[in-house]
């Protein structure tokens, strides 16, 4: 992680999360990943707008959607298994239900679906879109239970979100 835009200035490497990256720079505007991947969070603690960021150089943190600069940053662990979320249309996991085990450009198109207001990830790491064909604002999912969506994008620091593209996190960027 670099202080400067376009890799100037002083610098900061790390290979794990880092809830707070001012602790080592003052201002974290780009970054360059040699090996993995990474979630950049434009707040400390893994909050506010998200990025994924995989090997390669970024070198204007304004491009990931960052709106000041990089305050945190989350390792994404390699996942070699097998890939499962269950989206559902309501909170607590109500509603009609959905499973996924593969990449998915538009929730509405395949499923039918305008809105999943929590989901269950079962195996894998995924990346979730805004927008359909992955676009727009993103967010990072875990393994774990998350039973209201909106509240979760909420807490992230960010507007309430829609979801209406997933896409697999795969070992492929490692």
């Amino acid at each position: 992680m670099n202080k400067c835009q376009n890799f100037q200035g002083r610098s900061y490497e790390t290979s794990s999360d880092c809830p707070e990256l001012t602790s080592y720079l003052s201002r974290c505007n780009s970054c360059r990943v040699e090996s993995g991947c990474f979630m950049v969070y434009d707040h400390s603690n893994f909050m506010g707008n998200q990025y994924f960021v995989r090997r390669g150089e970024y070198g204007d943190h304004q491009r990931m959607g960052m709106n000041d600069c990089i305050r945190s940053c989350r390792n994404i662990p390699m996942h070699r298994g097998n890939f499962r979320m269950r989206m559902y249309e309501k909170e607590n996991f109500g509603g009609q239900m959905h499973e996924l085990s593969d990449d998915c450009e538009s929730m509405t198109d395949r499923f039918r679906m305008n809105d999943m207001q929590s989901c269950n990830v079962m195996d894998g790491h995924w990346l979730m879109y805004e927008q359909p064909h992955y676009r727009g604002r993103q967010m990072y999912m875990r393994p774990g239970e998350y039973r209201n969506m909106r509240d979760l994008s909420m807490h992230m620091g960010s507007n309430p979100m829609r979801f209406n593209s997933m896409r697999r996190i795969m070992d492929s960027c490692y």
